[in-house]
């Protein structure tokens, strides 16, 4: 229930929440601390492989337990998860969102099997009540440092229509749909540009709520315009990512001889840390958390 407070508060000032993937506890911590620090609500979400390198109870038990030591605003989000299963195990772990995504698995799914397994988890997910979030279609890209350049006429062929969101978002009973509006998974070596304008021709035509994935490498301004048209959640993954392994590489270099990791890693998730308050900003979620 508070997680559907939070899409609703989102929704009616105006903001978008932050889904922040995880991939171990240091960046669990830089996402709570700036949760902390700029007192905003945050989503901690893990994809298939980070559920698999962790174990989905102990990110439950971890976000619980950040979340009480902080006194923050946090809730857990299932990524792109590919299978009906892992969905259902996550929802019955207590996650608040989930991400069901077909055609991760099998990029050719069709639509008619991408509604009816859709259909199922969210079925599943009034036990708990848990926020089903999905798309229609495979969504490119994945969360990496990219060096070839966006080919920005392929990807508007992916591109998501006012129509077909409509359909999908009633077709399935979803609670928010992942747009694709030029919004792209990982880094390039050229900034992301979004179709604004599309954006806003979606947001009219759907009840539900809509999500932007692949928010790495996208300048700011268009964040802060995506929270005014009524995105409630964006997802960031790659910036994350790249700021961890840069940063720990440096101070691998600079200590070469200290093996006490413990005492490396504060300066790297400090630099997470920086990405994660530059996107709240950006999403003008500051100061909005409910606790």
């Amino acid at each position: 229930m508070r997680a559907r407070h939070l899409y609703q508060r989102a929704r009616r000032q105006g903001f978008a929440i932050g889904a922040f993937n995880i991939d171990n506890q240091e960046t669990l911590i830089a996402v709570a601390r700036a949760a902390q620090k700029l007192r905003s609500p945050v989503l901690v979400e893990v994809s298939s492989g980070e559920v698999k390198a962790i174990g989905l109870e102990n990110i439950r038990d971890m976000v619980d337990n950040y979340k009480q030591e902080y006194g923050i605003e946090m809730y857990i989000n299932l990524d792109h998860s590919p299978t009906v299963d892992d969905c259902k195990r996550a929802i019955d772990a207590g996650f608040e969102f989930i991400h069901i995504d077909i055609s991760q698995e099998n990029h050719d799914a069709g639509l008619k099997e991408i509604i009816e397994k859709t259909k199922e988890v969210v079925e599943y997910a009034k036990f708990t009540g848990a926020l089903v979030e999905s798309e229609p279609h495979y969504f490119g890209g994945s969360s990496n440092l990219h060096d070839e350049k966006i080919d920005f006429e392929a990807i508007k062929k992916t591109f998501s229509t006012p129509d077909d969101a409509k359909y999908f978002c009633e077709s399935t009973g979803i609670d928010t749909f992942a747009a694709a509006v030029g919004n792209l998974h990982g880094k390039y070596p050229v900034p992301k540009q979004l179709d604004l304008e599309l954006l806003q021709n979606i947001r009219d035509e759907l009840d539900c709520h809509i999500s932007l994935h692949g928010g790495s490498g996208t300048p700011l301004h268009y964040f802060e315009e995506a929270a005014k048209i009524g995105v409630s959640k964006i997802n960031i993954n790659s910036d994350m990512r790249i700021a961890f392994r840069n940063t720990l590489e440096k101070v691998l270099k600079d200590n070469p001889d200290e093996f006490a990791v413990v005492k490396l890693m504060p300066t790297v998730y400090k630099e997470v840390q920086k990405v994660v308050e530059e996107k709240i900003k950006a999403f003008g979620s500051e100061g909005k958390a409910v606790v």
